[in-house]
């Protein structure tokens, strides 16, 4: 096969850390290419050189045998390479055409545009309607957007950055047909992913980074993805274990919790119960858009509900805002890691004082006790293994992976009562997301009542002790997790929620 891309001895250096040391390897035209490594090895520098966001300090690379080195998006674009990014670039008040027509440096007329992006949606098998507003559509219904968008451009690469975090079964399949023909006509795909079985399901060859080096190449079908895990960590990876015992009394209980969206694009709350008990962990799974965000709201105190809807062991707290549910131990995690979990260019110390103030006593009479700030934000860093020169660096600055490690970590060592997270392992490696849902469980174990809500149907059902669908403001009764049958789940996911249940544990 031709080498389309070569990328010989990529090196970029920010303050104290080598994000890419001396990167070299080779995307052939027509090949799936997964690129693997922990959070922090050094993937999305790399691929930000690719595609021209980020310069390099040393090294250089080929595209078709000339030489390559763009000096912006737009550059990279022209020379036929495209990038579908993990976080959609879409505004929910246009439509369709409108946002694909924002990101094109010349777009034609709009019903030339609709009528070329029916055309291309369809013979890629992604139909969208260019009228719809994104705002109206699934999340994997936006990412064909993004797809499409990119496929307007004719790329002789796209770039593809975990594109089935928020997709369901169905969707992920459809997305491999559409590669899979994209790679049939030439196009070559660079594919970023952490789900090591879809990468070996996929993938034509693999590099590993390993801290900013390439460690190893391999052809993932003659790999297992505990092989795929172990040569990206360097070392082999422990499955998380949850000790014996039976959940405690009730700590939390939800009944008939009903929200209205605060958004025209959101989804509301309908009717919502459910309990969990001391040492358990309820898992919630669903498609994203399905009412998680709104969820994890109403239980955080973000958006107040009615008193009685959410009681602590039997105390009404439907009316306290965050700070005096972390008072009293309830805590969350939210799925937004930059803007809503972390502020974005705060340092890690201020990021833990956020949410640690009340429950560390990092504060009193008007005074901020800093040393004890930083002790706090060096503990989280340490236990939880988050890869950073220290707690002076901006919480932008680090991988998403290593930052959802802090958020998670924050939280979990607060010691509190109930936990909720969203999305906790999401963009996160194998080894960090084994450490992560260790931490739940060693939190349950520790009496903690503990919600999960996830898109990973595998993490819910490794964690969990009892599973609860969302679909479309609606939460299906908890059920025990282990024995459900994937046609069980599926019912429950699809909205089935007054099919008989033999077993309903409240």
């Amino acid at each position: 096969m031709t080498a389309l891309l070569k990328v010989e001895g990529l090196t970029r250096a920010y303050p104290g850390v080598v994000a890419n040391d001396r990167v070299s390897f080779d995307i052939a035209e027509g090949e799936i290419h997964a690129l693997l490594g922990e959070n922090g090895a050094g993937k999305s520098t790399l691929v930000k050189m690719i595609y021209g966001l980020v310069q390099p300090d040393a090294g250089g690379m080929t595209l078709r045998g000339r030489a390559y080195a763009p000096a912006e998006p737009s550059a990279a674009r022209k020379a036929g390479v495209a990038m579908v990014f993990q976080h959609f670039s879409l505004f929910d008040a246009l439509s369709v055409a409108e946002n694909i027509a924002l990101g094109m440096e010349t777009p034609p007329p709009m019903r030339q545009l609709a009528a070329r992006i029916r055309a291309v949606s369809e013979t890629y098998g992604l139909p969208l309607n260019p009228a719809r507003l994104v705002g109206d559509l699934s999340a994997g219904e936006r990412q064909r957007v993004e797809i499409i968008r990119c496929l307007l451009q004719d790329p002789k690469l796209l770039i593809m950055d975990e594109p089935t975090s928020v997709l369901t079964p169905q969707e992920v399949s459809i997305l491999f047909a559409t590669l899979r023909k994209l790679a049939a006509e030439g196009t070559a795909i660079l594919y970023i992913s952490h789900k090591l079985e879809e990468i070996r399901t996929l993938c034509d060859r693999a590099t590993i980074l390993r801290r900013g080096r390439v460690v190893e190449s391999c052809i993932p079908r003659e790999k297992s993805a505990a092989d795929l895990a172990e040569m990206m960590v360097g070392a082999r990876l422990d499955t998380p274990a949850r000790a014996g015992g039976s959940p405690g009394e009730v700590v939390l209980e939800v009944t008939g919790l009903s929200l209205p969206s605060a958004t025209p694009f959101g989804t509301s709350l309908r009717d919502i119960s459910f309990s969990v008990r001391a040492g358990e962990i309820l898992g919630v799974g669903g498609v994203a858009g399905n009412g998680q965000d709104e969820l994890l709201a109403a239980l955080s105190g973000e958006t107040p509900v009615t008193p009685g809807a959410v009681r602590l062991k039997g105390r009404p707290i439907g009316a306290l805002g965050p700070s005096p549910r972390r008072r009293i131990a309830v805590l969350a995690a939210p799925e937004e890691r930059l803007g809503h979990a972390a502020a974005p260019d705060m340092s890690l110390t201020e990021n833990a004082l956020l949410t640690a103030a009340i429950r560390e006593g990092l504060a009193a009479r008007g005074f901020l006790n800093w040393p004890a700030t930083r002790a706090f934000a060096e503990r989280v860093i340490a236990d939880f293994d988050v890869r950073t020169p220290g707690p002076g660096n901006a919480a932008r600055s680090l991988s998403g992976g290593n930052l959802q490690k802090f958020v998670i970590g924050r939280e979990v060592l607060q010691r509190p009562e109930v936990l909720v997270v969203n999305q906790p392992t999401w963009g996160v490696d194998a080894a960090a997301a084994a450490a992560i849902r260790q931490a739940l469980l060693d939190l349950a174990q520790a009496g903690a009542a503990v919600i999960v809500i996830s898109q990973d149907l595998d993490e819910l059902m490794e964690i969990s002790d009892r599973f609860a669908a969302l679909n479309e403001g609606r939460l299906s009764p908890p059920r025990p997790a282990q024995g459900l049958t994937l046609e069980e789940i599926g019912l429950m996911l699809g909205g089935a929620h007054d099919m008989e249940v033999a077993h309903v544990a409240d």
